[in-house]
């Protein structure tokens, strides 16, 4: 019996973990959006240095719509900006629904 107990709570172990960890967008989930935002900056800002970017997490909408942010330091005429890119998806297809681009103060 205690062989028993002790297997039943390892599997329960081993599934809470894998189902925490499939919930954390992996890098090839967010890398498309990544692109994507990274494209949008270059043709909001042709020509203009791209300095640094980094990616922000995921959020949930609703069901089945997520928003992945990204921030990017893009060097505009001498000046360093602070702009991010929100980039909603559907979950089941990942198709695009939404491009948001905001320039931080």
């Amino acid at each position: 019996m205690k062989h028993v107990i002790m297997l039943v709570t390892a599997l329960f172990c081993l599934n809470f973990t894998a189902a925490v960890h499939a919930e954390q967008p992996q890098p090839s989930d967010y890398a498309k959006f990544g692109r994507i935002a990274t494209a949008v900056i270059k043709e909001d800002y042709p020509g203009q240095a791209l300095k640094d970017y980094k990616y922000q997490g995921r959020q949930k909408i609703d069901e089945g719509k997520l928003a992945d942010n990204f921030e990017f330091t893009v060097q505009d005429n001498g000046k360093e900006k602070k702009v991010i890119v929100k980039v909603i998806h559907d979950l089941d297809n990942e198709k695009i629904l939404n491009i948001a681009v905001n320039e931080q103060p």
